[in-house]
Protein backbone atom coordinates (compact mmCIF):
# COMPACT_ATOMS: atom_id res chain seq x y z
CA UNK A 1 0.00 0.00 0.00
CA UNK A 2 3.14 2.64 0.87
CA UNK A 3 4.56 1.69 -2.52
CA UNK A 4 1.36 2.28 -4.51
CA UNK A 5 0.74 5.47 -2.63
CA UNK A 6 4.63 7.06 -3.37
CA UNK A 7 4.36 6.03 -7.08
CA UNK A 8 0.68 8.31 -6.82
CA UNK A 9 3.01 10.95 -5.67
CA UNK A 10 5.73 10.51 -8.27
CA UNK A 11 3.24 10.64 -10.72
CA UNK A 12 1.96 13.55 -10.06
CA UNK A 13 5.35 15.35 -8.96
CA UNK A 14 6.94 14.51 -12.13
CA UNK A 15 4.80 16.39 -14.52
CA UNK A 16 4.79 19.59 -12.30
CA UNK A 17 8.36 19.35 -12.15
CA UNK A 18 8.71 18.94 -16.15
CA UNK A 19 6.77 22.13 -16.66
CA UNK A 20 9.00 25.18 -17.69
CA UNK A 21 8.22 28.84 -16.11
CA UNK A 22 7.25 31.46 -18.58
CA UNK A 23 9.23 34.03 -20.18
CA UNK A 24 9.20 36.50 -18.47
CA UNK A 25 9.57 40.49 -19.98
CA UNK A 26 11.27 43.48 -18.06
CA UNK A 27 8.78 45.70 -16.95
CA UNK A 28 8.24 49.06 -18.34
CA UNK A 29 9.49 52.17 -17.20
CA UNK A 30 6.39 53.75 -15.06
CA UNK A 31 5.34 57.25 -16.74
CA UNK A 32 6.17 60.68 -14.80
CA UNK A 33 3.48 61.64 -12.47
CA UNK A 34 1.03 64.02 -14.23
CA UNK A 35 1.74 67.82 -13.22
CA UNK A 36 0.30 69.41 -10.24
CA UNK A 37 0.19 65.90 -8.01
CA UNK A 38 3.36 66.17 -6.74
CA UNK A 39 3.35 65.43 -2.93
CA UNK A 40 2.01 68.08 -0.60
CA UNK A 41 5.04 69.28 1.82
CA UNK A 42 2.68 70.45 4.10
CA UNK A 43 1.67 67.17 4.79
CA UNK A 44 5.22 65.83 5.66
CA UNK A 45 5.55 65.00 9.59
CA UNK A 46 8.02 67.85 11.44
CA UNK A 47 10.21 66.13 14.14
CA UNK A 48 12.09 68.20 16.48
CA UNK A 49 14.25 66.37 18.77
CA UNK A 50 15.00 68.14 22.14
CA UNK A 51 16.50 66.42 25.53
CA UNK A 52 14.93 66.62 29.05
CA UNK A 53 16.94 65.97 31.47
CA UNK A 54 18.47 62.83 30.46
CA UNK A 55 15.25 62.11 28.07
CA UNK A 56 15.42 62.37 24.29
CA UNK A 57 12.38 63.62 23.08
CA UNK A 58 10.53 63.54 19.41
CA UNK A 59 8.28 66.09 18.79
CA UNK A 60 5.79 65.02 15.52
CA UNK A 61 3.57 67.62 14.15
CA UNK A 62 1.80 67.89 11.10
CA UNK A 63 0.28 71.70 9.77
CA UNK A 64 1.71 72.80 13.48
CA UNK A 65 -0.09 70.47 14.99
CA UNK A 66 0.96 68.38 17.55
CA UNK A 67 0.18 64.58 17.44
CA UNK A 68 2.31 62.66 18.88
CA UNK A 69 5.34 62.28 21.44
CA UNK A 70 7.89 59.78 21.66
CA UNK A 71 10.08 59.42 25.13
CA UNK A 72 13.77 57.45 25.46
CA UNK A 73 14.85 57.59 28.44
CA UNK A 74 18.79 56.47 28.95
CA UNK A 75 17.79 53.27 30.30
CA UNK A 76 14.57 51.71 29.24
CA UNK A 77 11.70 50.84 26.54
CA UNK A 78 10.39 54.05 24.57
CA UNK A 79 7.15 55.18 24.90
CA UNK A 80 4.64 57.52 23.29
CA UNK A 81 2.42 60.16 23.77
CA UNK A 82 -0.45 60.28 20.97
CA UNK A 83 -3.44 62.55 20.63
CA UNK A 84 -5.69 60.02 19.24
CA UNK A 85 -8.89 62.16 19.18
CA UNK A 86 -7.01 65.12 18.33
CA UNK A 87 -8.33 67.40 21.02
CA UNK A 88 -4.60 67.96 22.37
CA UNK A 89 -5.57 65.12 25.47
CA UNK A 90 -2.15 62.84 25.11
CA UNK A 91 -2.62 59.21 26.11
CA UNK A 92 0.24 56.90 26.91
CA UNK A 93 1.15 53.89 24.51
CA UNK A 94 4.38 51.46 25.43
CA UNK A 95 6.67 51.08 22.29
CA UNK A 96 5.91 47.04 22.71
CA UNK A 97 2.00 47.51 23.31
CA UNK A 98 0.33 45.09 20.67
CA UNK A 99 -3.43 46.31 21.22
CA UNK A 100 -5.39 46.61 18.35
CA UNK A 101 -6.28 49.97 17.03
CA UNK A 102 -8.25 50.56 14.16
CA UNK A 103 -6.68 53.01 11.61
CA UNK A 104 -7.92 57.09 11.99
CA UNK A 105 -6.88 59.23 9.02
CA UNK A 106 -8.14 62.79 8.72
CA UNK A 107 -10.21 63.39 5.39
CA UNK A 108 -10.71 66.65 5.51
CA UNK A 109 -10.83 69.21 8.62
CA UNK A 110 -12.12 72.48 8.18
Amino acid sequence: MRRLFALALLGIALPLAAQQPPKLEPLPEPPPAPPGLAPDPALEPEVTITTRGEDKVEEYRVNGKLYAIKVTPPHGVPYFLLDDTGAGVMSRRDALDTGLRVPQWVIHSF
